[in-house]
């Protein structure tokens, strides 16, 4: 057969091309990719092997042109078209307002001013410069006036086009494009799993992953790294005659550019105001970090009457949060045992401000996820928050210090002594003694603070009840008297009376939070809502045989037998009664009963710590939309929603074959 002419090659390289491109553009910019990735690696193999058979037909801005160039020693340098000025900072309402008093001021006029607010993203800015659409060299921030030329890693950015889309119109000659490269938080955990698995020491934070992914002298090992970018503006644009930014990044959006969805154009300072007021709550909805919002004049006729000072424009603002990581030092590693007996670690630190609180204190989550962290008593660690989520330590912030060394679990109890166990597939050591005070105090903090949340009763006031002797038990919390609480130093008649008038109004919790603080071997705030809401009362819990149990959903056998087992301890049962006799309710109320929606019939399992969510707001949210939760996985699980320091279920899920949910994908499934 004769070979192809040259011609017809070249039309169809041409096609696979544009089809590519196209492709790429659905998916990075309008994230709605029309094709799987499967049928796109088709094309991309195609068009990859016609170059390989005609490589003088290759042309610098192909798909397969992202693999980059040889290793380099050292970076050029590269002078910018036109300086990259940075922004003047605000971090108060007050600031805002004298800015926008200021641009006024300078304008001279009663004229209207419209402000684009845009995610400020916590990366590393980049200059792209482009020549009739095609992608010639990017270069870093630098200085503001050059910086260094990382073009052969910027191309192995599939989010950069390698050629501007040509939708008929005349594009610039020249034309600098600013963006900001960044490495999402699901691809940061999963590169910094990597390094550890390779006993690397860990990236700090996704800004620095990032600028160090731009600095491989070895494009392949960028190429290897989840980078993405956010195009926020422009430098030098010849010919480009928009008159607005909000003009200019819709222009860079249908040119194949990647803004940022959540840019917004608002007409008064007090809309920006609110505006960045709730994005500080927001952000840790996104899969990236920002750091504030980017507030700009829309106008550019304005821009240019305002002009600059030092290169810094009068015509933009960033507002700036407290940062939500910080760096410091980790003085202990101490244990705490729980209600049923696990050992749970945490982190006593310097006091340090992270996002406006002081934090002092820290969650760890079991001794493998410690070693895997790399986490030592007596380093340096980075410390975070994300929304309302309790503070936890990512990592060591740089190398060991001398004499540190591996955190490993207390072989005793701490509070019995009794030998530690750690069951086969699970994470957690726990302490085997069903007499351990754990099984007491901890019992009781369970039930005031995350079962009843009881208002004004603390493990403050558990402790000295108990110390006292007034509370040994769940029944003698609710067989307390206002005049028992006078007795003590610290009350008086107005607090006593609230403390009991709480407890009172605590009687009337969900069935399923009572299940919760019954401290039922191996059940949780999930698998307590599942008893709930199959059986409906406590009488059919308490005569239903391993069999029943086991038949429902996400109780697996061995659940299932000590569940039944707990029921048929008599003092057990006792303590069912004694509740059911003080007026605490014993079956499921129609709040509880699952409602209908578009996951009904889907069952989920929630493992790990997340950003945005608690795991119970995360259930809640589930469930809100008709699915159910479980604790434990199997076959007829829909998904395992994983976050950090997830354990032996991800392990479970995936030899199931049971799909794993990141955070990002659970927040698109509820329509986040």
């Amino acid at each position: 057969m004769a070979a192809p002419a040259v011609k017809d090659v070249q039309a169809r390289l041409d096609e696979l091309r544009a089809e590519l491109n196209h492709h790429l553009y659905r998916y990075h910019v309008l994230d709605d990719p029309e094709i799987s990735d499967a049928a796109y690696d088709r094309l991309y193999d195609e068009l990859k092997a016609l170059e390989d058979e005609y490589p003088d037909l290759i042309t610098p801005d192909s798909p397969t042109q992202r693999v980059g160039a040889p290793p380099s020693d050292k970076f050029e340098k590269s002078r910018h078209l036109t300086p990259m000025g940075s922004l003047d900072k605000v971090t108060t309402d007050e600031a805002l307002a004298k800015w926008a008093e200021d641009v006024r001021k300078r304008l001279d006029s009663d004229e209207p001013v419209a402000y684009v607010l845009e995610p400020k993203i916590d990366g590393s800015a980049i200059n792209l410069v482009y020549e009739d659409g095609v992608f010639i060299r990017g270069a870093t921030r630098g200085d503001g006036y050059q910086g260094e030329d990382v073009t052969p890693n910027l191309r192995t950015i599939s989010a950069i086009p390698l050629q501007m889309r040509d939708l008929g119109d005349d594009l610039p000659a020249v034309l600098e494009v600013r963006g900001e490269v960044y490495m999402p938080l699901s691809g940061f955990r999963q590169f910094n799993e990597r390094l550890t698995s390779e006993g690397k020491a860990t990236a700090p934070n996704p800004r620095n992953a990032a600028a160090g992914s731009l600095r491989q002298k070895d494009s392949s090992i960028t190429a290897a790294r989840p980078l993405s970018i956010w195009i926020y503006g422009l430098g030098r644009r010849d010919g480009l005659g928009t008159a607005t930014h909000w003009e200019t990044l819709e222009w860079l959006r249908e040119h194949g550019f990647r803004t940022n969805p959540f840019a917004e154009r608002v007409d008064s300072i007090e809309d920006v105001m609110q505006a960045c007021r709730e994005w500080e709550l927001r952000r840790a909805e996104l899969d990236y970090e920002i750091d504030g919002i980017v507030i700009k004049v829309d106008s550019h006729e304005q821009q240019a009457r305002l002009g600059a000072l030092h290169e810094r424009p009068r015509w933009a603002r960033a507002f700036k949060w407290a940062p939500m990581t910080a760096q410091t030092k980790l003085l202990k590693i101490a244990i705490r045992v729980g209600r049923t007996g696990a050992l749970n670690p945490w982190a006593m630190l310097e006091p340090v401000e992270v996002g406006g609180v002081t934090v002092s204190k820290a969650t760890l989550h079991n001794e493998e996820d410690i070693n895997r962290k790399q986490i030592r008593e007596g380093d340096l660690v980075i410390v975070q928050r994300a929304g309302d989520v309790i503070p936890q330590v990512v990592g060591p912030a740089g190398a060991h210090r001398p004499g540190t060394k591996e955190f490993r679990m207390p072989k005793k109890c701490p509070l019995c002594g009794a030998n530690v166990v750690k069951p086969e597939g699970e994470a957690m050591h726990r302490c085997p003694n069903r007499d351990c005070p754990s099984r007491g105090i901890e019992t009781l903090n369970n039930w005031v603070m995350a079962a009843a949340d009881i208002e004004g009763v603390g493990e403050q006031l558990v402790r000295r009840l108990w110390d006292v002797g007034l509370v040994r038990s769940v029944p003698d919390l609710y067989r307390l008297t206002k005049e028992q609480l006078l007795e003590l130093d610290g009350f008086q008649e107005k607090s006593a009376s609230n403390v009991i008038a709480s407890i009172e109004r605590s009687k009337e919790i969900p069935f399923r939070r009572v299940l919760y603080g019954l401290n039922i071997p191996d059940v949780g705030g999930v698998t307590a809502g599942v008893l709930a809401r199959e059986l409906g009362t406590i009488d059919r819990l308490l005569g239903a045989t391993v069999e029943e149990l086991q038949a429902i959903d996400g109780i697996g056998p061995d659940r299932a037998a000590s569940i039944a087992e707990w029921f048929e301890d008599k003092a057990n049962c006792n303590l069912v009664e004694e509740l059911r006799g003080l007026g605490l309710r014993m079956e499921i109320g129609e709040e509880e009963r699952p409602v209908e929606g578009p996951l009904s019939g889907q069952s989920y399992v929630i493992t790990g710590t997340l950003e945005s969510y608690t795991r119970e707001e995360a259930k809640a949210a589930l469930e809100a939309l008709g699915a159910k939760v479980g604790d434990s996985v199997s076959k007829k699980t829909t998904g395992l929603v994983a976050g950090e320091g997830p354990g032996s279920k991800l392990a479970k899920a995936q030899k199931a074959g049971v799909p794993v949910l990141d955070e990002r994908a659970l927040q698109k499934l509820l329509g986040r």
